[in-house]
C-alpha cells in the first residue's frame, strides 16, 4: 500500500515497570512487531525493510511477534519468512498467531512451519524461558480459535514470578485479569486506523455515540459499525499502554494497513525497556 495511506513508520520507545524483576534483567530490551498482513497489498516492501532495520538498530535482547503475518491465503508467509530471517536479537524471536493466521484449516500449520524454519519460536498455549526462569514468556492460542484456554498454562506459574504474555487480540486482557500479567503484548486493532488527536481512536467514540441511541434503534448497531464492531469489544484499548485492573497491556498499532488507510495512526515498531518497580 502506498505510504500516503499508511503514513511513515514510527518507532515508539517505552519503559515498563515490572514488579519483582531480577536485577540481572534490569534494562532488558524487547522489540514488538505485529500485524504484517504480508499479501502484496497491505504492506510495502519498503516499509517492511524499514521495520526490520529499526528492530535491528535497537539491538534488542528479544523480539516478540504478535500475529497476523498474512491476510487470508497463508502462501505469502514463505516470502515474509525470507525477510524476517534478517531480524537479530540476543535471545531469539518468539511469536504467537493471529486470527488471519488460522483463516484456513492448513494456515496454522503452514505459517508455524515457515516461521520455525527461520528460527522463530511459535508459542500456542506454551511457556518459554529465553530470558531465564525468572521471567517466562507465555504465548496464548488465538482468541478466536477453539483452543484459546489460558487457564491450564497460566495456572502452571507461581504468582510470585513476573511474566510477559503474548496474545494477539487485546480483548483477552479482560479474561486475563484472573491471573498476574506484568505485561501483555497485543496487536490486532491496527490502532483503530483513524485517530482523533487528543481523543483516541475514532471508532471508540463512534461506539459510545451509538450506545446513546434509543433502544429501538440499537438493533441496527452491528450494521452501523460494520466490521469494526466485530474486531474487538474494547476499542478503548486499541493502541498504546493500558492498566487493566492490576495488569499491564500494550497494544502495538501494527504494520499492515487496510483501506481507507491510517490517519494520525502510523505503523509501529515498539521498543520496550523493562525496569524494576
Amino acid at each position: 500500500m502506498h505510504w500516503l495511506f499508511t503514513g511513515r513508520l514510527r518507532v515508539d520507545k517505552i519503559t515498563v515497570k515490572i514488579a519483582d524483576l531480577p536485577q540481572s534483567l534490569q534494562g532488558t530490551k524487547l522489540v514488538q512487531l505485529t500485524d504484517f498482513h504480508y499479501d502484496g497489498v497491505r504492506i510495502s516492501e519498503e516499509l517492511l525493510a524499514q521495520a526490520i532495520a529499526a528492530s535491528n538498530e535497537a539491538e534488542p535482547d528479544i523480539i516478540l511477534l504478535t500475529g497476523d503475518y498474512v491476510t487470508d491465503d497463508p502462501t505469502p508467509i514463505h516470502e515474509l519468512a525470507l525477510r524476517l530471517k534478517h531480524l537479530q536479537s540476543r535471545c531469539g524471536i518468539y511469536a504467537v498467531l493471529g486470527n488471519h493466521d488460522i483463516h484456513y484449516k492448513h494456515s496454522k500449520t503452514e505459517i508455524t512451519s515457515a516461521l520455525t524454519s527461520i528460527g522463530v519460536h511459535v508459542l500456542w498455549n506454551e511457556i518459554a524461558y529465553p530470558l531465564g526462569q525468572e521471567l517466562p514468556i507465555i504465548g496464548l492460542a488465538e482468541y478466536w480459535s477453539r483452543e484459546f484456554n489460558p487457564a491450564p498454562v497460566m495456572d502452571i506459574l507461581n504468582s510470585d514470578i513476573p511474566r510477559i504474555v503474548l496474545s494477539h487480540n487485546p480483548d483477552t486482557a479482560k479474561i486475563l485479569q484472573k491471573w498476574r500479567v506484568d505485561l501483555q503484548l497485543s496487536g490486532h486493532t491496527h490502532g483503530g486506523h483513524i485517530v482523533l488527536p487528543g481523543l483516541g481512536p475514532a471508532i471508540f467514540h463512534y461506539q459510545k455515540l451509538l450506545k446513546q441511541l434509543p433502544k429501538k434503534l440499537r438493533r441496527w448497531e452491528p450494521l452501523l459499525l460494520g466490521d469494526c464492531g466485530k474486531v474487538v469489544k474494547y476499542w478503548e484499548w486499541a493502541k498504546g499502554f493500558h492498566q487493566v485492573s492490576n495488569n499491564q497491556l500494550y497494544v502495538n498499532r501494527g504494520l499492515g494497513t487496510y483501506r481507507p488507510g491510517r490517519l494520525f495512526c502510523p505503523p509501529e515498531v515498539t521498543v520496550i525497556t523493562l525496569v524494576s518497580l
